[in-house]
């Protein structure tokens, strides 16, 4: 089956139509149309339902898409071995593990872990959790690391580090100044929360909803980067992973709030696709230097100890 057709398919499938599908491509909009019949021709099904201006997957269309993307991932890896060049590894990141962590993970796999061998051309993508599992499940990355949010994940994954959860303040709250913080002084404030699938609202929902239960949850639609500022200018508190505040703590712009309750660490979980081919030493290594990378390793010892009892 030409190669041409499925990126066709898979164009039209990411852009909604074969008008947007082909101007993408580059192509004129009847040379689309026709690779997309050909396809049709050669499967012996319809795999687009055309709707006024745009395009659906049918049935046999959706079914088609995810081998219709592994195939041309694994042209490109073909490709790329052909040539002699290092294999590809796309990875995905939380913007709060990307904010510090992964970039020291990423600079550790470059500079010589796991050998020569281990190289491969790398490409990181930062976005939200939803944004994330999208890609994933569209073909679109090969590896991805999240805060653990308590949903059994399908496929090959593993816990790879840990990082305590912590409520921040601007310097100039009312609670930067107590010696300790209950949760009664807690649900006098707003909780600042990003948008829907971000590390932010993940751990109120799994690690803070007792600790914060009745408290105000304002959702700020923007950034990471917006709700730190909103919340050093004393906009209300946030409940966010550490590493998503490091820089901010060093300088001073955010502070953590002593909690007389305090909240257990939460896990960073990699979720990765099988048979990436040449790539597949480059994960492993990668994984490996992650997991040396832990920024909590006790919490690590400590999971360990309560399994093997």
């Amino acid at each position: 089956m030409d190669s041409r057709y499925l990126r066709a398919f898979v164009a039209v499938a990411d852009h909604g139509g074969i008008s947007s599908a082909a101007q993408a491509l580059g192509y004129a909009q009847s040379s689309l149309s026709a690779q997309l019949k050909r396809l049709e021709a050669d499967l012996g099904v319809s795999v687009l339902v055309r709707q006024g201006a745009g395009s659906v997957l049918s049935e046999a269309g959706a079914r088609l898409l995810p081998y219709a993307r592994e195939a041309l991932e694994l042209e490109e890896q073909m490709r790329r071995v052909a040539r002699g060049a290092r294999p590809r590894l796309r990875i995905g990141a939380q913007q709060s593990l990307a904010h510090v962590w992964m970039p020291e993970v990423l600079a550790a796999l470059e500079y010589g872990a796991g050998g020569a061998e281990a190289g491969a051309d790398v490409e990181l993508t930062v976005a939200n959790r939803r944004t994330l599992e999208q890609a994933f499940c569209a073909g679109e990355l090969d590896v991805v690391f999240q805060y653990d949010n308590g949903m059994r994940a399908l496929g090959p994954h593993a816990v790879v580090g840990h990082d305590r959860t912590v409520v921040v303040a601007g310097p100039g709250h009312p609670l930067a100044r107590e010696e300790e913080v209950t949760p009664e002084q807690l649900l006098g404030y707003d909780f600042l929360v990003a948008e829907p699938g971000c590390t932010s609202e993940m751990l109120v929902d799994r690690f803070g909803r007792d600790l914060l239960a009745g408290a105000q949850l304002a959702m700020i639609q923007g950034s990471l980067s917006a709700l730190l500022r909103l919340t050093g200018h004393g906009h209300g508190l946030s409940l966010l992973p550490e590493l998503a505040v490091t820089r901010e703590l060093q300088e001073g712009e955010l502070v953590t709030l002593p909690l007389a309750e305090r909240i257990r660490p939460v896990s960073i979980v990699a979720q990765w696709r099988p048979r990436l081919g040449p790539a597949e030493h480059t994960l492993r290594v990668l994984l490996d230097v992650a997991r040396r990378a832990d920024p909590l390793p006790e919490a690590a010892d400590t999971a360990r100890t309560a399994k093997a009892s």
